[in-house]
């Protein structure tokens, strides 16, 4: 099934991309303000989301590609599709030089919309937890 391409940029209140990098490459970072546990173990990161001893899901993305505190792309372990990944990634505004995070995710045209309001709520997270 081929998949539709979204891309989005969310502005940020930092200065230096290193914090940011942490955030967006580490099992403790993503565990701020992305998934409720994060581990790492061969390239493979493990996302649970909910209780670990109760009601919970759990997806495994592999590590295509990495690069300190440039971007880190991802794409699920049970992806059909092999064009398909996830990806965040430091920018910079065009506009207002501000440090930006720079997502790009790929769904199924109806959910589109859906995957926007997660990455949102996600941004909303990291912003509370980090004071980005």
């Amino acid at each position: 099934m081929h998949k539709q391409r979204l891309e989005l940029e969310y502005p940020l209140n930092a200065r230096k991309p290193d914090i940011l990098w942490r955030l967006m490459s580490t099992d403790h970072g993503l565990e701020r303000w992305l998934a409720d546990r994060v581990t790492e173990e061969a390239g493979v990161l493990s996302l649970t989301w909910g209780s670990i001893y109760g009601e919970h899901h759990t997806l495994l993305a592999n590590i295509v590609e990495r690069e300190k505190n440039s971007h880190i792309r991802l794409q699920w372990v049970d992806e059909d599709d092999p064009e398909a990944y996830w990806e965040m990634r430091i920018g910079r505004s065009e506009l207002t030089e501000q440090l930006c995070l720079q997502v790009v995710d790929y769904g199924p045209a109806e959910e589109i919309d859906d995957l926007h309001g997660l990455w949102d709520g996600n941004l909303e997270r990291l912003h509370q937890t980090s004071g980005m």
